[in-house]
């Protein structure tokens, strides 16, 4: 089954006055002490770093000569055809078990535990339901199908991440869901009255139940308007269940964060790490990795398995939409890995864990 886009051409136009115009949340004033106290705000520059002290600063001409790239971009065949979509029973088959729904969506269940990661649902990445990033492929389990969810772990701000009316229907379909952001956006959730959100900094850590989530360093950025870039933070999150440990890299480039966050949370057993969006590379590089890298750090991090994520859903970038898992299978080869440690599933495909 395939999901045929009905716009090849997002309208450009639309979507820079959209960026321009989008309401951006008032920040409270304890909000705003918590940020300035955090060791990975820069006060003297109004911003969050990266590890290395980069923020990933780009200049109006390269934003505008990506944007031009884009728009003139070669003909993709899986932005009219998609991908093949399997249709998951919306319950468990197994104890354990994780669906890949798409993108950066990803349904984690650990005993009885829902864990769900970067939920978008909508039809569109953009912060209007008109123009920006079109699916190529529907959401493989609806909101409604959803089991009860427990918690809810967000990478960053990004529309392709954080997705206000998904996270808002979620939230009144199942007001127990707990949702975790990194430092600085509790109250854009909050804004929209979602109640039940808790903020992390980096290697902070907060039990929900008897799950313990960590949120993890990563290379990367954030922004929702031309006006808050760096503003809030990114993050990976690891989740320690009470006997598996998972974890989500959020979006990221490659970096030694991923050693460092095995060095101090041990090694997990699934990792959800992306894949795509990497061209053009000289200035993807330093916020999203390609599938080498992904491999990279699959390594670094020890995990027993991992799932591709963040490729195959949204023609965000350059490189063909069916690029990803193919060199993602190379590189596991030309590494000698098993195939099966590192799998890009098909949107819908059920993972046994």
């Amino acid at each position: 089954m395939a999901y045929v886009s009905s716009c090849r051409r997002p309208v450009y136009v639309s979507v820079l006055l959209a960026l321009l115009f989008a309401g951006c949340s008032s920040m409270s004033s304890e909000q705003r002490s918590r940020i300035e106290a955090s060791a990975h705000f820069n006060k003297a520059e109004d911003r969050f770093e990266n590890t290395d002290g980069t923020a990933n600063e780009k200049s109006f001409g390269a934003l505008a000569g990506l944007a031009g790239d884009y728009f003139n971009r070669p003909d993709d065949p899986n932005e009219a055809t998609g991908f093949p979509l399997l249709a998951p029973n919306s319950q468990p088959d197994s104890a354990r078990q994780a669906v890949w729904i798409g993108h950066s969506t990803v349904l984690v269940s650990i005993d009885g535990v829902n864990v769900l990661t970067d939920p978008v649902f909508s039809d569109r990445a953009s912060p209007v339901s008109f123009a920006g990033p079109k699916r190529v492929v529907p959401p493989a389990l609806t909101l409604p199908d959803l089991p009860e969810i427990d918690a809810v772990v967000i990478s960053h701000s990004h529309y392709d991440h954080l997705d206000l009316p998904s996270l808002t229907a979620l939230h009144t379909q199942q007001p127990q869901i707990t949702f975790l952001v990194p430092l600085g956006l509790k109250d854009l959730l909050q804004g929209a009255g979602i109640t039940k959100v808790l903020e992390l900094d980096w290697w902070e850590e907060v039990m929900v139940d008897k799950v313990k989530f960590t949120a993890t360093p990563v290379r990367h950025w954030s922004s929702r308007t031309p006006f808050d870039r760096n503003q809030t933070l990114w993050s990976g999150w690891m989740v320690n269940f009470p006997d598996y440990a998972f974890y989500f890299a959020g979006d990221t480039g490659y970096t030694d964060d991923f050693i460092q966050t095995r060095e101090r949370l041990g090694a997990p057993d699934l990792a959800a790490i992306p894949i795509g969006a990497y061209d053009p590379r000289e200035f993807m590089k330093a916020s999203h990795m390609n599938p080498e890298e992904a491999v990279r750090a699959f390594e670094d991090l020890q995990a027993d398995k991992a799932i591709a994520v963040h490729w195959g859903t949204f023609k965000l970038t350059l490189e063909p939409l069916a690029e990803p898992p193919q060199r993602l299978k190379a590189e596991l080869a030309r590494r000698q890995l098993k195939a099966d440690r590192f799998q890009a599933l098909s949107h819908g495909q059920k993972l046994p864990l």
